[in-house]
């Protein structure tokens, strides 16, 4: 029997990193108390219990089964439209609005519509591992756009303009940032957006964690400019914001010229949405705005928290933190974090994702995703990381 050959482009892509740091802490025996998942970034309490209830009816609902629009169903992109102009104070139409099925898969398909094998596109570095992941398994080189820690692992403009060649189709921001909880100003993402005018490239600005950005910030004033269709893809998730990160939801904000384009990919990749998460988050929008700004101070008390508590800490070093994430630097004693991450999971329980899994250059750091726990199980991370030290 002679076997079936399988993808060559799916050799060079990474196992998913998640799972990977989980299986180290399968041997944690308990020791040093409840185990403390850092992994991934999902929000440690649950969706608020209106919408919960809402959703069961949605689910029972004979319409909820059937397919809908590929671009999603137009009372959840009025919704999304109408809160997009209140955010940024600038209009946003629905057709400037689509839905997918999570925000990963909006930005896959985005690069299906933007880019295409052999062209390239930069992603700040360190990276959001799905991003380049999925890059390479569409045959798009995942160029790194280096975020010095010095700058806070905000990406450089200047710098930018150096790596761009005749393959470049677009520049990618993420903001607050996975995996570095940076913060970009909005001034650096207006001359990344002059840049991209100017070379003819698609800006696309990844805006997961919008909805955690401190309270007095206001994200950037890209869609001030009517041009911005021109140039810029914006994508969104309601996964973080609303707690319902298994209803797979996301969005994308683009002109008419990437929308026409993006309706082929919408229909072979997804078909429509999933349906009964539409219906019940065009009535949350509007409903649990203030819900959501609880949760955004949540945030911060547990950002708070950790930073506070990491303090205490000779030789440790936060880099940089915001909305989800604590980028912390290991001590110069300690060794390569893709060791210490195995070690804190197996015999400590405390996992947590190692800079490596975001790219090169990056074994001095570990991910914690703070967002996932209270407050009281974050004060205690300083004990599981002293029990490293011995």
């Amino acid at each position: 029997m002679i076997a079936p050959t399988q993808s060559s482009v799916l050799r060079n892509v990474a196992a998913p990193p998640i799972p990977a740091a989980r299986e180290w802490a399968r041997g944690y025996a308990g020791a040093a108390g409840p185990m403390i998942d850092l992994t991934q970034a999902v929000p440690g309490y649950p969706a608020h219990p209106d919408l919960l209830d809402r959703l069961a009816v949605a689910a029972g609902d004979p319409a909820a089964a059937r397919y809908g629009d590929i671009a999603g169903d137009m009372a959840l992109r009025e919704a999304l439209a109408a809160d997009m102009t209140r955010t940024y104070a600038a209009p946003i139409a629905p057709a400037d609005v689509a839905i997918t099925a999570g925000c990963n898969l909006a930005f896959t398909m985005a690069m299906v519509a933007l880019a295409g094998p052999g062209t390239s596109v930069l992603l700040p570095a360190p990276w959001y591992f799905n991003h380049q992941m999925a890059c390479v398994m569409l045959g798009i080189t995942p160029r790194a756009l280096p975020c010095a820690v010095g700058a806070g692992f905000v990406p450089d403009p200047e710098l930018a303009a150096t790596l761009i060649d005749a393959t470049t189709r677009a520049i990618v921001l993420v903001t607050p940032n996975n995996p570095t909880g940076a913060i970009y100003p909005p001034e650096t993402i207006a001359r990344f957006a002059e840049l991209c005018r100017a070379r003819g490239l698609f800006l696309v600005l990844d805006e997961t964690y919008r909805d955690f950005l401190p309270a007095d910030a206001r994200p950037h004033d890209l869609f001030a400019d009517p041009s911005w269709r021109d140039t810029v893809v914006q994508l969104y998730s309601f996964s973080k914001s609303y707690c319902i990160p298994g209803h797979r939801l996301g969005a994308i904000a683009a002109g008419p010229a990437v929308m026409g384009e993006l309706a082929k990919v919408l229909d072979t990749f997804q078909i429509c949405p999933p349906r009964a998460g539409q219906a019940v988050l065009s009535w949350a929008i509007g409903a649990l705005r203030g819900w959501r700004a609880d949760n955004r101070d949540l945030m911060a008390g547990r950002a708070a928290v950790c930073r506070a508590s990491l303090a205490q800490l000779p030789g440790w070093r936060i880099d940089a933190l915001g909305a989800y994430f604590a980028y912390v630097r290991l001590p110069e004693s300690a060794p390569d974090a893709i060791s210490v991450a195995a070690r804190l999971a197996g015999e400590f329980g405390l996992a947590c994702l190692p800079g490596p899994f975001f790219g090169p250059g990056q074994d001095r750091h570990l991910r914690l995703a703070f967002a996932n726990v209270e407050a009281l199980a974050i004060a205690s991370i300083p004990a599981r990381l002293r029990l490293l030290a011995g």
